[in-house]
């Protein structure tokens, strides 16, 4: 599946933005480092699909922290789809600002790389995306290549839905059935995200909430239960919000 002269020449300085903004990404990264307060990634696993003369692509994306996880995720697709024309991926973790993708057979540049950049345009993180092909007979071209394994991984990323993550307090309070909702109305009121709650002889609800509503979080829950109720810090962690 080789292309013109001209399409080359197109897919050389495609690469050679692609390689500038990626540098730059990877510098700003490394910037960060662990001082990262929030990042933003995707959601859950989910995959979409569409054909782009006659050929099919199927983009799956799927949140990631290790490169062992992400690298099980593509040979979980890869087995799947045993039989397609090209199994594409890259992937992007906090853990050592790495950064990874493969063209599978595709033209180099015209598939892993635009799945990458959709990864880094939307600064998402502990991502993978593995982009299925099913040649459908009607060569696209390299521009034709870059546009559908790009939208092939933005769909991919749309299924599985971008959230951000933030450094949080993990938090727990434990109340009786008739201060339950109160509770609960407290904890929309700021932004607090339910954990889990475990019901027994009392209700005890685990939460997630920005650090810096912490204390003005504890200090109403007192104040609403006149003393009776208060949070007990369990640890910080990065949480959804």
């Amino acid at each position: 599946m080789t292309g013109s002269t001209e399409d080359l020449q197109k897919r050389d300085k495609f690469k050679k933005i692609r390689t500038v903004i990626a540098t730059v990404l990877i510098f700003l990264y490394n910037s960060l480092g662990d001082s990262m307060e929030k990042y933003k990634t995707v959601e859950r696993e989910a995959n979409d699909f569409f054909i782009e003369k006659k050929s099919r692509f199927i983009g799956y994306a799927k949140p990631v922290n290790t490169q062992d996880e992400a690298i099980q995720f593509i040979n979980k697709i890869k087995s799947k789809h045993w039989d397609a024309t090209h199994n594409v991926y890259a992937y992007v973790l906090r853990e050592n600002n790495i950064q990874r993708y493969s063209d599978d057979g595709e033209p180099s540049g015209t598939a892993g790389v635009p799945v990458l950049d959709v990864l880094l345009k939307e600064n998402l993180v502990d991502v993978c995306v593995v982009a299925t092909r099913y040649f459908g007979g009607t060569l696209l071209g390299a521009g034709g290549l870059v546009r559908a394994y790009s939208h092939t991984s933005k769909i991919a990323v749309e299924a599985a839905g971008i959230i951000t993550m933030a450094k949080c307090s993990i938090l727990e309070a434990e109340v009786d059935y008739s201060f339950y909702e109160r509770l609960n109305s407290l904890l929309s009121s700021f932004g607090a995200n339910v954990i889990d709650t475990q019901f027994a002889d009392n209700v005890k609800v685990k939460l997630s909430v920005k650090k810096d509503k912490q204390e003005e979080l504890n200090t109403k829950l007192i104040d609403i239960s006149n003393g009776k109720y208060s949070f007990k810090y369990l640890n910080s962690e990065f949480a959804k919000v």
